[in-house]
């Protein structure tokens, strides 16, 4: 099978069957690390509207094929960065005062307005899904942000997501081949 064949086969495997195991994407993103680090700098040197778009359209591919409460690793794992309004509204939504949701489910900046779930997994994961869905916070409404511009200037931030998000993994993976990424030509190069 030549390069250009064997990438086609990569990408249409993940899209049409991404890898949702987390044990099994934690094994490979520990395998790739240097891969990873090439790719990052690769996708550096290239126009980040030409990669946003590619990104975009692959998380729109992706996305529908992957189950967030299936997974939930997300509200498991990860830090939530939250503001005054969006505490509020919880708040008024799950009928507490704003002192009661902050003493119960916020830690607070004594410098600042920074304000932070206190507690991972995320005190609304509720078999796998998010009891104040309508109500979640920006953060955990944006993630994993894929759809925002800019993306080679967030890819510390994405990749640091990457062995624990099926949707980063697979779209990572994907664009790798749809833009024609070579680790070994990237390593002969250095």
């Amino acid at each position: 099978m030549d390069k250009q064949n064997i990438y086609l086969h990569l990408i249409i495997n993940y899209l049409s069957q991404p890898e949702t195991n987390l044990g099994r994407m934690a094994q490979l993103a520990s395998e790739k690390t240097r891969e990873n680090d090439l790719f990052k700098t690769f996708l550096t040197n290239h126009a980040g509207e030409a990669i946003d778009k590619t990104v975009s359209w692959l998380e729109t591919e992706i996305s529908p094929k992957i189950s967030c409460t299936d997974c939930g690793n997300c509200c498991k794992s990860l830090m939530v960065n939250i503001t005054r309004p969006e505490a509020d509204a919880a708040a008024t939504h799950l009928g507490m005062s704003s002192a009661d949701f902050d003493a119960r489910f916020v830690e607070k900046s004594e410098d600042g307005p920074l304000m932070i779930m206190n507690a991972i997994p995320c005190h609304f994961l509720e078999n796998n899904a998010c009891s104040i869905y309508e109500h979640r916070f920006a953060g955990c409404r944006e993630f994993p942000a894929l759809h925002l511009p800019e993306v080679n200037k967030r890819l510390f931030t994405i990749f640091m997501h990457y062995d624990r998000c099926p949707i980063i993994f697979n779209v990572m993976e994907s664009l790798k081949v749809e833009m024609g990424f070579d680790a070994s030509a990237m390593q002969c190069n250095l």
